[in-house]
């Protein structure tokens, strides 16, 4: 009798197959939580269902398993991924053909007008040969391109998981002593084979316009010194590459740092929530970062050194695991992941002398292999070879597997205002160059701003971020018309705002200062002529 209440249910996951015993009379309950410990699901993460067409989910109660007719031949789909909210760019590229399209060839296709054949039919967006003879050839398929690649077999990706790389132990192996007394082939992590990433997240950075990297090299016009920054834009469709993505960057928030000739350090930052904030009220979210390393040749005709190159390097390993640690906070959220993500659009951009020696703008993505590495910490930067970067040995702490380095190079490329207004208030954290944001600036800003309409006067990032945080009077909560306005550019509800209560005040602020005072951020002449080819690399270090 005993045996007659027993089953052995099969389990079918991206992971594989896998049998629960479980009786007639056991729960759903009681069995979905032995399906959790079997695969190591969360508890409320994963789905079970009793049809392979994921309907009939069973969910957990008190029901027993008889009663929902589950039996020794039920083999029940599931799924460990929950819902995922994929961000716009990925909805609206999940939902487009795809396709390549093809003209009809007047040599070499012999049919109608009407038919297809080898010659013209229409290519899928993962085809290499079409992406190789691109101008430039495009090396890395788009990420949406290898998703098609992955679901458009037979099963049409019926089973397709993308696996996070992990480099670390996994925990729970009951069959030995915890590392380091003991390690078995099912917890111990691959060895890592550094290979060529065959796609890449984000396909093109754009700026939107010159002025805003610009003001960002002010800063190394006038100091000498290296500068960092955040990327504030959007992720839209990049038309070049079949189901590419672009970060369009809007505006460059530079956080507190110090900065050398040849280093970097950044601080605390007491505003980097109002910042996010802020951007999220415009419509934009951080896309990426962006340092100068930048040495002046000839102050006369403004040329810059050519330092990263083939014969050197393009990103220090350093600045691979700092790319490396930005994007892993910066997760790609993914709805074939059974974690919910994978990989990162977060891009690094390094503003660096050229083969001219004018300023070039590079642009890289580190591979998700150097993300784990990074993130489980097995990479390290060598101190005398900036270039170079090393994996850690093993120890008693910790268990590294083995690496192999294989690094390649690739370049795309190509070069539109969220922000209107003309004039420039001061950009925040430069008081080292005597450039500051107080109502001193504001007064002297809104005078030479007096023959514009009210909206392209507020339309400026650095001065709504002022009008937030300043501490003499933050807005704060009464922004958010105001935000609406410039992200919407509706002059009608900025002059609504402008009777508010809030303006008036700052108004009778400024009023306290003389108009025309000291000017605002002004401009440089003479300076590196700025190359706009900003192109997207897949850097493994």
């Amino acid at each position: 009798r005993a045996r007659s209440l027993s089953l052995i249910v099969r389990v079918q996951s991206p992971e594989g197959m896998k049998k629960i015993l479980s009786t007639k009379r056991e729960t759903a309950a009681a069995f979905l939580k032995k399906v959790a410990k079997e695969f190591g699901f969360n508890s409320n993460g994963f789905s079970v269902y009793l049809n392979r067409n994921k309907t009939g989910e069973i969910l957990s109660q008190n029901k027993a398993l008889s009663l929902l007719k589950i039996n020794s031949s039920s083999s029940l789909p599931s799924s460990s991924a929950p819902q995922i909210l994929e961000d716009e760019i990925d909805q609206y590229l999940a939902k487009q053909d795809g396709k390549i399209y093809r003209n009809r060839d007047p040599q070499l296709c012999r049919h109608g007008p009407m038919g297809k054949c080898v010659h013209c039919v229409p290519l899928e967006p993962f085809d290499e040969d079409y992406l190789n003879h691109l101008d430039p050839p495009v090396k890395h398929m788009s990420f949406h391109a290898y998703i098609r690649k992955l679901t458009g077999g037979a099963d049409k990706g019926k089973f397709v998981a993308l696996e996070n790389i992990s480099c670390k132990i996994r925990s729970g192996c009951e069959g030995h002593p915890p590392w380091p007394e003991g390690i078995c082939t099912k917890c111990q992590p691959s060895a890592i084979t550094l290979n060529r990433q065959k796609y890449r997240h984000v396909d093109n950075i754009m700026f939107e316009n010159h002025t805003i990297a610009d003001r960002f090299l002010d800063f190394w016009r006038k100091t000498g010194n290296q500068r960092m920054g955040y990327l504030y834009g959007r992720y839209t469709e990049h038309k070049d590459i079949p189901l590419g993505i672009r970060a369009e960057v809007a505006a460059i928030y530079e956080p507190p740092q110090i900065g050398t000739q040849n280093s970097l350090e950044l601080l605390d930052d007491p505003r980097a929530a109002a910042v996010e904030e802020i951007a999220a009220k415009l419509g934009l979210r951080k896309v990426g970062w962006i340092f100068t390393d930048l040495l002046s040749e000839d102050t006369r005709i403004g040329t810059v050194r050519y330092t990263r190159n083939k014969d050197t390097y393009f990103l220090s390993a350093e600045e691979c695991i700092t790319a490396g640690d930005f994007q892993n906070r910066h997760p790609n959220p993914c709805r074939l992941s059974p974690d919910g993500h994978f990989g990162s659009k977060f891009v690094t951009v390094v503003a660096t002398g050229g083969p001219d020696n004018q300023v070039h703008f590079e642009g890289y993505q580190v591979s998700n292999q150097c993300m784990a590495l990074v993130r489980d910490e097995c990479l390290l930067p060598c101190r005398d070879a900036p270039e170079l970067g090393y994996a850690k040995e093993s120890t008693t702490e910790q268990y590294v597997p083995d690496v192999f380095y294989k690094i390649p190079t690739t370049f795309p490329k190509d070069p539109v205002y969220t922000f209107s207004s003309t004039q420039r208030f001061p950009i925040e954290n430069r008081d080292v160059l005597g450039e500051t944001q107080d109502f001193h600036s504001l007064a002297t800003y809104l005078s030479q701003s007096s023959s514009a309409s009210f909206l392209d006067v507020v339309s400026d990032f650095h001065l709504l971020l002022f009008l937030v945080t300043n501490e003499v009077l933050p807005l704060g909560d009464s922004m958010g018309l105001l935000l609406d306005a410039v992200k919407t550019s509706n002059e009608e509800l900025a002059q609504t705002w402008r009777k508010s209560e809030q303006w008036a005040t700052i108004e009778q602020l400024c009023s306290e200062y003389p108009w025309g005072g000291r000017s605002g951020v002004s401009g440089s002449s003479g300076s590196a002529r700025l190359v706009w080819e900003v192109s997207v690399m897949t850097r493994t270090r």
